[in-house]
């Protein structure tokens, strides 16, 4: 009797353990630079250093109420260690992080940085955050939980 409980015990540990799932960490998923892609006819963008592609159009019609002239318009993008995408245009007056779904980018932050638009927005790596800049004004400091004062987490 003894025997079989500490057979029966074995068993349930070899089992248990080969149900464990796989993890590998840490994982870093940023990119080192942003990427400057340019919308198509059909509204998507690719990306095909990274291979990404995503339809834009509903982005574009969030911030100008237009997602018919999309054509031509370049969009801003990179991605955090986490693994969210930062993505933003010249007269956009925000900075949307989404995250990564199931074949899908879903909205996790809107981040409002300028109440007139941007007139040349772009994007550094600062791990762990997004370094903003637009122009000669003061660089901005993002999470995906938002703006970061005085650069600092």
């Amino acid at each position: 009797m003894k025997t079989f409980s500490v057979l029966s015990c074995f068993t349930l540990l070899v089992i248990a353990c080969g149900c464990a799932s796989l993890t590998l960490s840490p994982v870093h998923y940023q990119w080192p630079v942003e990427s400057v892609l340019s919308v198509d006819g059909k509204g998507m963008v690719e990306e095909s250093r990274y291979n990404i592609s995503f339809n834009v159009k509903p982005l574009l019609f969030e911030e100008t109420g237009d997602s018919v002239h999309v054509a031509g318009t370049e969009i801003r993008i990179i991605r955090d260690m986490d693994g969210y995408y930062f993505i933003t245009a010249p007269k956009f007056k925000n900075v949307y992080v989404f995250a990564p779904d199931e074949g899908k980018l879903k909205l996790a932050t809107k981040i409002l940085v300028s109440e007139k638009g941007m007139a040349t927005p772009a994007f550094n790596q600062r791990s762990p955050r997004i370094e903003l800049i637009n122009g000669k004004e003061k660089p901005i400091f993002m999470t995906k939980d938002g703006i970061q004062q005085g650069g600092q987490k």
